[in-house]
């Protein structure tokens, strides 16, 4: 245009300048430098840490999940439900993915059984992907909050424990956590077993976490294996029902009850309470979780007689009608005293048994050695930790014979002086009930014949149970032991419990041990109430009883033909026992 003005670049100053040849060549040396970092991070990520990458890559969209076993089943002696796994979804979220909708959060915390401000705190942190919401929810529940479709809730698959027998087996059985391992009882001693082993599958997901295709082999879970127990859940259920009835009848502590078969030493019964239900745990205390029978000792007090009486007639010190001078109801010791409840005079050995005399018993046991004592104890099994596959089994307490003063020999012959659990007491009555033989008590079932171990022969064992017949008949000391329809024999025994280095001196056990029918016994019984306070302390009044329901109800179940007229004899008063 005529009107333009031309504008000539080489006349610009910067223009004209002279670029230096060094920064063209920085230039192109940084671009190449540039380009040779490019190739060198290529060749570190694709070929020399190709694994570490190519993993991170699938954690982005593969997964491996956890298939889990399902939990073995603990059942009975017949097969009935002891505990079971039934499946109890467990309702998790995403926060960062939630959708926050005001009334769908309101009905989802009622769902979950919480307060709408707990769910918002558990919800509050977004830079969390995992939380859960509720742990092993019931089914229903579980499809009610899917239901509601919020964005970032999930439903992951596991198990609970069902406990169908609830308080009365708690303290065999026990129970499991929300993690479903073993805490106590069967659950903890075979948590292996019933565990099994988790499966795997390796998944593909996509951004919103939902599988689209499973990937590589499948690894099925190995179910856990079931535990068939010994005990039989009826038997069971009665013995803690009449347990229970006579601890809150007597105002009691606690109580324990175990029932033994005397021909396999099956374990058919084991209860205590207080209890527990082991599927609902809210506030609960040691006393409610110890079982007793297996964890607590104590002093047997009179129930500890027979056994010197058993060891004077193996050793011909004695015979069943051997007359003892009781009178006048007191002997002394090393400058002690040891008394009968009431003075009886002459007596026989059947009738130091049946009257429960101190005074006989003593005079009979220090004739033989403290050897010779802590030898018969030994053999029964007192001082050594039953075999019995538990946690928390007591071993009891029996100090070596060398150590025994003159008046521990004669205070142990009945009782004192010694501790032992109530399932040690059970199976040292067994020597009665076996004729002579000894046998370990079992929890599993089992089909193979049982070998007992020999202690006293078959005559004087025979002898000794005749006269626990007569201590649970007229005259004896445990006259509310008898049961309709079968003849019943055993000991009682009453003691004072130890308090520090001491004695109580309102505080006692009451304990009855037993065996029935008598002339071939298939069970023996063993009951403790611990500390009573309603007015009746003494075993005769308080565990005989139980014993006396347990043992009907028990050889009903086994099928044991009555040996006897169906109506007991009837009890007039309580004869007193010494201890």
């Amino acid at each position: 245009m005529s009107g333009s003005r031309s504008v000539q670049f080489s006349t610009s100053p910067l223009l004209a300048s002279k670029t230096p040849v060094w920064r063209s060549k920085f230039i192109v040396a940084a671009m190449a430098l540039g380009f040779l970092g490019l190739v060198g991070r290529a060749a570190y990520v694709q070929v020399f840490n190709n694994d570490f990458f190519q993993r991170q890559g699938e954690v982005r969209y593969a997964r491996t999940l956890v298939m889990p076993p399902s939990r073995g089943k603990i059942i009975d002696r017949n097969g009935m439900l002891l505990a079971s796994s039934v499946p109890a979804p467990s309702i998790w979220a995403n926060p960062e993915e939630m959708e926050r909708d005001p009334a769908k959060l309101k009905e989802l915390a009622k769902l979950l059984g919480m307060s709408a401000s707990a769910l918002d705190k558990k919800l509050e942190d977004d830079d969390k992907t995992f939380v859960w919401l509720r742990r092993q929810m019931d089914e229903p529940d579980a499809k009610a909050v899917l239901a509601l479709g919020i964005k970032g809730i999930y439903s992951h698959k596991e198990y609970k424990r069902l406990y169908p027998e609830g308080e009365a087996a708690a303290h065999i059985v026990g129970f499991t956590n929300v993690e479903d391992q073993g805490q106590e009882g069967v659950e903890l001693v075979f948590q292996k077993a019933l565990a099994g082993k988790p499966g795997s599958r390796r998944v593909i997901k996509d951004r919103l976490g939902r599988v689209v295709e499973t990937v590589g082999d499948v690894l099925p879970p190995e179910d856990g294996r079931d535990i068939q127990l010994s005990i039989d859940s009826k038997v069971q259920f009665f013995a803690y029902q009449k347990l229970r009835e006579a601890v809150l009848e007597h105002k009691a502590k606690a109580g324990s009850v175990v029932v033994l078969d005397a021909h396999s030493g099956e374990l058919l019964a084991l209860a205590n309470y207080p209890s527990y239900k082991p599927d609902k745990r809210v506030n609960l205390s040691g006393e409610q979780l110890r079982n007793r029978a297996l964890t607590d000792t104590f002093e047997p007090g009179s129930t500890m007689k027979p056994f010197a009486i058993a060891l004077a007639l193996e050793k011909n010190l004695i015979r069943p009608e051997t007359v003892i001078q009781t009178a006048p109801g007191r002997i002394n010791i090393t400058g002690s005293t040891i008394t009968d409840a009431h003075p009886h005079g002459p007596l026989t050995v059947n009738e130091v048994i049946q009257k429960s005399s101190n005074v006989g018993t003593v005079k009979i046991a220090m004739q033989m050695t403290p050897r010779d004592m802590w030898e018969m104890f030994t053999e029964v099994g007192l001082g050594q930790k039953p075999n019995v596959p538990f946690p928390g089994v007591a071993a009891g307490r029996l100090r070596p014979y060398k150590t025994w003063r003159p008046i521990e020999q004669a205070t142990m012959s009945y009782g004192y002086g010694q501790s032992v659990s109530l399932l040690q007491l059970a199976r040292a009555y067994t020597l009665f009930a076996r004729d002579g033989e000894v046998v370990n008590p079992g929890l599993l079932k089992s089909d193979a014949p049982v070998q007992g171990v020999r202690v006293i022969s078959v005559a004087n064992a025979r002898a000794v149970r005749k006269m626990l017949n007569m201590a649970a008949g007229p005259g004896g000391t445990a006259q509310k032991a008898q049961t309709m329809g079968y003849s019943v024999g055993g000991k009682t025994g009453t003691a004072h419990k130890q308090e520090g280095k001491g004695y109580a001196g309102n505080k006692y056990r009451g304990v009855f041990v037993g065996m029935a029918p008598i002339e071939a016994p298939r069970i023996v019984v063993a009951v403790m109430i611990d500390e009573p306070s309603n007015g009746k302390y003494y075993g005769g009044d308080v565990a005989a009883p139980v014993f006396s329901e347990a043992v009907q109800q028990t050889l009903r179940v086994l099928g044991v033909q009555p040996d006897m007229a169906v109506k007991p004899q009837v009890v007039t008063q309580t004869v007193e026992e010494s201890f």
